[in-house]
């Protein structure tokens, strides 16, 4: 049971990774820092990568050391999704496409490596009451959820048609 979850969860991982990242390669220009919602375009796909990141991660301390982090400095030096306002930080879409490869990479490594007590044991963040196979979900659902917006912000503003991706990352 335990393979079959880890390999549902890698799969939904990298379907609605992949769906983010078509959002992020088709958005024409002029609407790259265009409000969706509460955040701009780059904002919003910078936020949903950085909760994706975070909660791949054991704590924000381990996401703060991790390589990827100290390589990319400018973009994390303040930590801003953490704090309780307006982030103001725009990003480039190279950095973005960046962004969502680094998270699918680490979504593969991170559930490859869980285990049954990993998977029971609490989430380890104290916003989020819940143990880590139940954070894999609402990881994938809040990825899906911003692919969501993004996608309709596409169609609406540009008529640009996101495909949906059922499962696992497809070249499209």
């Amino acid at each position: 049971m335990l393979d079959l979850y880890k390999h549902l969860i890698s799969q939904e991982y990298a379907g609605s990774l992949c769906m983010l990242g078509l959002c992020v390669d088709r958005c024409p220009e002029e609407l790259w820092q265009v409000k969706i919602a509460t955040y701009p375009f780059s904002q919003s796909a910078f936020h949903v990568l950085f909760f994706t990141d975070l909660y791949l991660s054991r704590s924000i301390e381990d996401q703060r050391l991790n390589p990827f982090h100290v390589e990319h400095a400018a973009w994390f030096a303040n930590y801003e999704q953490l704090e309780e306002r307006e982030p103001t930080t725009t990003y480039e879409r190279d950095d973005i496409q960046r962004y969502v490869r680094f998270c699918r990479e680490k979504a593969e490594r991170v559930v490859v490596a869980e285990t049954a007590e990993s998977l029971a044991a609490p989430a380890g963040f104290d916003w989020r009451n819940c143990t880590q196979a139940e954070l894999h979900v609402y990881n994938i659902r809040h990825i899906q959820h911003h692919a969501a917006q993004l996608s309709l912000r596409l169609r609406l503003d540009a008529g640009i048609d996101i495909p949906w991706v059922s499962h696992g990352w497809r070249e499209v």
